[in-house]
């Protein structure tokens, strides 16, 4: 295990009607005007978005308000808010919706205190400095409630590109489990596949003898194995949702991945899909995990191979690991063609035409040096046959 400074400060909320107390969580941290940012109509119609605005004007707290934030969302909305907070004073940043509404809302908060351009953050600046941010989480997924990393879409060049530092990490969360009641078995099925995604990234490690928290990683991908069925099944099931939802911070407020290495590759791949293709985050990743593995898994056929017995119940072969690290493979493919999410290009629309531009972009794109990944160093012809894994 590595050296490691871990610091998670959040205060959060779990439960139900939580959401209705924001204004008093908004209070506690000294906030004296709000931009509440939010995504589509699905917060107004709920009613949602109304009873958090009750609970700012019940605590004599101002607030203006910005809608429109997209899935994979966009870098001219960003500048947008960046503006509106410097022109209204406002000194706290309210994110009412899923990963894509808080990444947003973490740009501007870095953004508003920022003297030069808040893309520069995207392009491997630190984040040292933003507006304090809060959560109202409505679907359980990126993990954006507890971490300190934010990823935006730049509208010039379709860049998708992730920042991160301390002073994003939000000062308050609300986890409300009832608020993701009224989402498709998808859109549930997307964020799984996220949330088991963000736990791939830190499991695939060079570092040795991290066996807690491998034994971490192991138990919420048990967790999300033994829910995905039963949420999928029935989408009002408190308690599934519930451990999922924690099992989405968990997985992403960087507690599973300390004192280890990470990879993260597979993100950059998938950025390339939804940038191109505007696909939902967790199908990209579905898509492109079972290939990242059955490309790299000879880096490391152990590793791979303790993922499937520990995980996915696979006989040891100690004779041919790799049979061992091939069934785990399989058996996770299977699971996520099992809760309805694509496992190929097809299922994405992606066009194998777009193979050498997605490869160039990620490894070169918008001033990246020429690889990636934390793993297994990989290069744009790795990247390419990836993606042909893909197919």
């Amino acid at each position: 295990m590595e050296n490691f400074v871990f610091y998670s400060p959040t205060y959060f909320v779990f439960g139900k009607d939580e959401e209705s107390k924001a204004g008093k969580y908004v209070r506690r941290f000294g906030a004296s005007k709000v931009l509440i940012h939010y995504g589509g109509g699905s917060v107004v119609r709920s009613g949602l978005l109304a009873r958090v605005k009750a609970s700012l004007e019940n605590e004599g707290i101002e607030f203006v308000e910005l809608g429109g934030v997209k899935p994979n969302p966009r870098s001219g909305l960003v500048y947008t808010g960046i503006d509106l907070c410097r022109k209204e004073k406002v000194d706290f940043v309210l994110a009412v919706g899923g990963g894509s509404t808080i990444d947003s809302a973490k740009a501007i908060a870095a953004g508003v205190v920022y003297e030069g351009d808040f893309w520069d953050y995207f392009q491997g600046k630190v984040i040292t400095k933003a507006l304090p941010i809060g959560t109202i989480l409505t679907i359980s997924a990126a993990g954006s409630e507890g971490s300190p990393d934010a990823v935006i879409t730049n509208e010039n060049g379709m860049y998708k590109r992730g920042a991160t530092g301390e002073a994003l990490r939000p000062a308050f969360s609300v986890l409300n489990p009832a608020l993701t009641q009224t989402l498709s078995p998808y859109q549930i099925a997307c964020g799984i596949t996220d949330i088991m995604a963000h736990l791939f990234e830190r499991y695939f490690t060079t570092t040795q003898e991290v066996e807690v928290t491998d034994r971490m990683i192991e138990g919420l991908l048990l967790a999300m194995i033994h829910e995905a069925p039963r949420v999928i099944k029935d989408t009002n099931n408190y308690q599934a949702l519930a451990n999922i939802m924690w099992a989405g911070m968990m997985a992403h407020n960087n507690s599973c991945g300390v004192g280890r290495a990470q990879d993260w590759a597979s993100h950059d791949i998938e950025h390339e899909l939804s940038a191109i293709y505007d696909c939902a985050h967790g199908a990209g990743l579905a898509v492109v995990f079972p290939a990242w593995m059955t490309y790299n898994m000879k880096h490391d056929i152990n590793r791979f191979a303790q993922l499937a017995v520990r995980v996915w119940g696979c006989q040891m072969d100690f004779a041919q690991p790799e049979n061992t690290a091939k069934a785990g493979i399989a058996a996770l493919k299977q699971f996520l063609q099992s809760i309805g999410m694509p496992t190929d290009f097809a299922g994405l629309g992606a066009k194998e035409e777009d193979i050498e531009k997605m490869a160039h972009t990620a490894c070169y794109g918008d001033g990246r040096k020429g690889t990636i990944g934390g793993f297994a160093s990989l290069s744009k012809n790795d990247l390419v046959a990836i993606y042909r894994l893909m197919l």
